[in-house]
């Protein structure tokens, strides 16, 4: 079973996500499966968000917590860098510094 470092870094989540889909069968999934699947959860999150709010949901549904939605997304974010070889923690600096040059404004 993986482990994950006590004070990891973004790229150790990601060799984290690697190998626990290894480990779980979930390796040869394609990155239009883990799209998919994220695109699953990310209703879950609207779900879960939809419930803490106290606006109507559906008595039947299943909900989870916020935090464990986003979790998940988090991972599948993790597994679809991976699969296309993307450091998550330099793309996240080379964005920010296009975000910066541009001017941010309410509508």
């Amino acid at each position: 079973m993986p482990e994950l470092k006590i004070n990891p870094d973004l790229k150790d989540f990601q060799e984290y996500v690697k190998e626990l889909e290894i480990e779980r069968g979930f390796a040869p999934q394609t990155i239009i499966d883990k799209c998919l699947l994220m695109g699953e959860e990310m209703g879950e999150l609207f779900k879960a968000v939809r419930k803490s709010e106290g606006l109507l949901v559906d008595a039947a549904s299943d909900f989870s917590e916020i935090g464990d939605e986003l979790a998940d997304i988090f991972i599948y974010v993790c597994a679809i860098a991976n699969r296309k070889n993307i450091d998550l923690e330099a793309a996240f600096r080379a964005k920010e510094e296009k975000n910066k040059k541009r001017t941010w404004k309410a509508i």
